[in-house]
């Protein structure tokens, strides 16, 4: 049988070269697949790239979701796209050659799930930060099963699906770009599955160490709430968010920052096309174990 076909999506700023090596490394190590992979510099042109890549060199940094775009678009582009769109952070790796393989198989598997997410840990093969987790449930992080989120940086997803959403909202530029997808691939009918046995590494980073997190990840939430919700749930989603994000912004630092992004967030929500899901959706979503109000 023909192997599994895999477009594969890397971002970079030229930052981190040693990772980036390795990260490349690890994939072209990849058996039972064939891969293509696009390496896009985002406001950069590449200086790390796997021999037979194609590359795009983005004129200013366009955040990471619309980077993302050019990349699968770019493959798309290129001709004979293939089935599925694999989004490798720059800084992560493939602790085994059959990663690919085997999120492949998972997927056909799960027939109805748009995209099948790998468990991140550390280099240690063991630690799972509760955000790298897409559930609720953060604490069995071993437990597989339906999800309604996802791990941005390392997913594969089908390219039908992908394509027929429109893709990574671009306007988010960094953080919660994940959950929207999801949410606009579950309103498409679809599901994600987390392949808890399937194991991907990456370095024990918090997100806090970029300087637009505490913001941007404060105006987005209102941003996703404002496309993706029925009107009565945005209050209930957006007054659960906001009781959790002051408590991590008081005791985490941020606090204004955070409360600077709400006030960009909801002053700006109508420039965010507004396409509510149906109480088909939220009925799936609670069904999967995370009701679209937390």
């Amino acid at each position: 049988m023909p192997k599994p076909r895999i477009d594969v999506v890397v971002l970079t700023m030229n930052d981190r070269p040693s990772e980036e090596t390795a990260a490349q490394e690890t994939l072209l190590a990849q058996t039972g697949v064939d891969v293509r992979v696009c390496v896009v510099g985002n406001g950069c042109r590449p200086e790390v790239v796997p021999p037979g890549a194609l590359t795009i060199s983005l004129p200013e940094n366009v955040g990471i979701p619309a980077g993302r775009n050019a990349g699968a678009e770019a493959l798309r582009q290129a001709g004979n796209p293939a089935d599925w769109l694999f989004f490798l952070d720059n800084d992560a790796t493939f602790p085994r050659p059959d990663v690919l393989v085997r999120l492949v198989a998972k997927a056909e598997q799960h027939p109805e799930a748009a995209w099948v997410q790998p468990r991140l840990t550390g280099p240690d093969d063991v630690t799972t930060p509760r955000r790298w987790v897409p559930r609720l449930r953060a604490s069995t992080p071993e437990r597989p099963g339906k999800v309604t989120s996802m791990t941005e940086g390392v997913v594969l997803i089908r390219r039908d699906a992908f394509d027929k959403v429109g893709g990574w909202e671009g306007s988010l530029f960094l953080y919660h770009e994940g959950s929207d997808l999801a949410w606009r691939l579950y309103a498409a009918g679809w599901s994600g599955w987390y392949a808890a046995d399937i194991r991907m590494h990456h370095p024990l980073t918090t997100p806090a160490r970029h300087a637009l997190y505490h913001r941007l990840a404060a105006r987005n939430r209102i941003w996703i709430a404002h496309r993706n919700l029925p009107a009565p749930l945005i209050p209930l989603y957006l007054g659960t968010w906001t009781v959790i994000t002051l408590a991590r912004a008081v005791r985490g630092g941020g606090l204004r920052q955070t409360l600077r992004g709400m006030r960009e967030g909801w002053t700006t929500r109508h420039t965010q096309p507004r396409r509510p899901m149906n109480r088909r959706t939220v009925y799936r979503l609670t069904a999967a174990g995370r009701p679209p109000v937390i």
